[in-house]
Parts: C-alpha cells; sequence; structure tokens
C-alpha cells in the first residue's frame, strides 16, 4: 500500500529562518504587549522561548512512516485488535498557538505484521509536535498507520482539552472535545468499533 505523504515535512518553500531572527521576533512581542525586553528578568527570554517552540513543534522535523517502518512478521496468526490507551498528547492550535492538552487512543489490526508499542505512541508525537486542528490530527495518525502498517483497520480517538477554550474566549474551562476515525475493518463492522469504544471507555 502506498504510504500517505507528509505534506508538512521538507517543504522546500518554506523560508529559512535563524535562530536569531525567531529571538529578534520575540523581543518584538515582548515589547508589544508592554513589556521592556531589555530589563534583567527578560533578557534570556527569547532564547529561552525559542528552545521550548524546538521542542513544542519539532514534529514538522519527523517522519512518522520511518518510525513504522520496521515491523514485525512472527505474529503467530494474531488477528485482532491492538490497543495502546491513554497516549499522554500536548500540542498546539493552529489559530491561536494555544496548548491542547489531552489523551490519544490508538488501534489496529493486524495484517500479517506488527509494529512496536512504542511506535504507536511516537507516530501520535509526530503529528501532535506541530500546529494542529484536533480533527486533522485525528484523521493523520489514522491514516499514517493504516497505510504504514497495511492494517486491516485503524481506530484513532482524540479527547483533549484546548487552552484557546479554556482560558480565553468562551473560557468554558471543563470543556473537552473528542474526536474519532475509523478505517477499515473499523469503519466497516460496527460490532469492531463498538468493541473497540468499549474497550477505551467512550
Amino acid at each position: 500500500m502506498k504510504l500517505v505523504k507528509d505534506v508538512n515535512r521538507n517543504n522546500q518553500n518554506k523560508p529559512q529562518v535563524s535562530d536569531k531572527d525567531a529571538e529578534e521576533a520575540i523581543k518584538k512581542l515582548l515589547a508589544w504587549i508592554g513589556e521592556d525586553p531589555s530589563r534583567e528578568g527578560l533578557l534570556e527570554t527569547p532564547k529561552r522561548v525559542v528552545k521550548a517552540f524546538k521542542e513544542y513543534f519539532k514534529g514538522y522535523h519527523q517522519n512518522a512512516d520511518e518510525d513504522l517502518s520496521k515491523t514485525f512478521g512472527d505474529v503467530e496468526g494474531y488477528d485482532d485488535m491492538v490497543i495502546e490507551k491513554n497516549i499522554t498528547l500536548e500540542s498546539h492550535c493552529e489559530h491561536h498557538m494555544a496548548p491542547i492538552i489531552g489523551v490519544a487512543h490508538v488501534s489496529y489490526i493486524p495484517n500479517k505484521k506488527v509494529v512496536g508499542l512504542s511506535k504507536l505512541a511516537r507516530t501520535v508525537e509526530v503529528f501532535s509536535k506541530r500546529l494542529q486542528t484536533q480533527e486533522r490530527l485525528t484523521m493523520q495518525i489514522a491514516k499514517t498507520l493504516m497505510s504504514a502498517l497495511d492494517a486491516k483497520g485503524v481506530a484513532v480517538t482524540i479527547d483533549a482539552a484546548h487552552q484557546c477554550m479554556t482560558m480565553r474566549g468562551i473560557k468554558k474551562e471543563k470543556a473537552t472535545t473528542v474526536t474519532n476515525y475509523f478505517l477499515g475493518s473499523f469503519k466497516e463492522d460496527l460490532s469492531i468499533q463498538n468493541r473497540y469504544l468499549k474497550y477505551i471507555g467512550k
């Protein structure tokens, strides 16, 4: 099966911005909010923010397909769903760059091969460490797993709080958003889908 193309990776048209350029931008933002970027407590803030952003958005420099390329065929006929629950998820919304905090549940039905369990969590990590909408994030994880593993089916559920909604705007601090995406057997067979939802407690 052809791998899903990761359109966010290696974009040849994106402008090259240096750490120095980014630090200057942070200084301007500090001044814009009414701060003095030259005061002692803020002198190192631009460098710290740039370093933090490299961690928050490291997914732009990672490739989930490569992580999923090593699989194992010695599964002795195992053909039921594999579920990894409660994968910690930390992302940022593309509209306000505010944090998205929650959990992801991932499941797939093998087709003669399985992948290391850490690779499922890694796939969540790769796509969450980018500016995202929760809907797109859910789909990206599912489609990548389905394609890379040539699975019989994939299910992905994300339950997360969006701080663009809890800390600003409507300020509904207890609100969370749940998204599901089903492919293959999980979409075609409601009994399989319902078993998955029961296992993850939804």
